[in-house]
């Protein structure tokens, strides 16, 4: 049972989020101040400081990695990789269309706010660390070996694509098929992109 001062801490956290999305919808993320989002909250500006190092990572805060990272774990340790990734992944897209309106506003700005994204780049260390791990403990290579990272990161990669690929279109397409059609670029290699023009590349004009 989660105790009353956690309960406290994740009130307070939503709290500011929340204001920081009803602002920014207002008007526009660069208008909207940290001292802004705390007047809104009804915290002080110190106090969102303590929960968020920086006004971006308000607005990327998501909450998901634990969950892609326990639905990973809890994968039958001999099912293929590739099919422990899709099945996680895709619980976590379903999980964040929950939050529609919110995802729909982040992947906007990822696109629309250059710090958000470099921001979003600077984050994933973090999210790759974990993913290599979790790696290591179900196929026993090393998580810091040249494999492990570099599909891990071109995983991650991927991932800031698709989303901004999906806000660039209006967020018109089904996510979960352009989940997809990543994986599937990701499984295949270059291979998968062969059919797009089979009379070869394209010559200079």
């Amino acid at each position: 049972m989660t105790g009353l001062r956690e309960r406290k801490k994740t009130k307070t956290r939503q709290a500011i989020r929340e204001a920081a999305h009803r602002l920014i919808e207002e008007q526009g993320y660069e208008a909207t101040t940290v001292e802004q989002i705390a007047e809104r909250a009804e915290v002080s500006p110190s106090t969102v400081f303590r929960y968020f190092p920086t006004k971006e990572d308000i607005v990327l805060a998501d909450g998901y990695d634990p969950l892609l990272l326990a639905e990973l774990r809890a994968r039958p340790a001999g099912e293929p990789w590739a099919r422990s990734l899709r099945y996680a992944l895709h619980r976590a897209v379903e999980r964040a269309l929950a939050d529609g309106d919110e995802l729909r506003l982040r992947t906007r700005l990822l696109v629309e706010v250059p710090a958000l994204r470099s921001r979003m780049t600077e984050s994933m260390a973090d999210t790759a660390r974990l993913l290599c791990r979790v790696i290591a403990d179900r196929t026993g290579r090393d998580p810091e070996s040249l494999e492990v990272r570099v599909h891990v990161r071109s995983l991650l990669g991927a991932l800031i694509e698709t989303s901004a690929h999906w806000a660039e279109h209006g967020h018109r397409d089904d996510l979960a098929a352009l989940l997809n059609r990543t994986l599937d670029v990701l499984d295949r290699g270059p291979a998968s992109m062969d059919a797009v023009n089979p009379s070869g590349p394209r010559r200079p004009a």
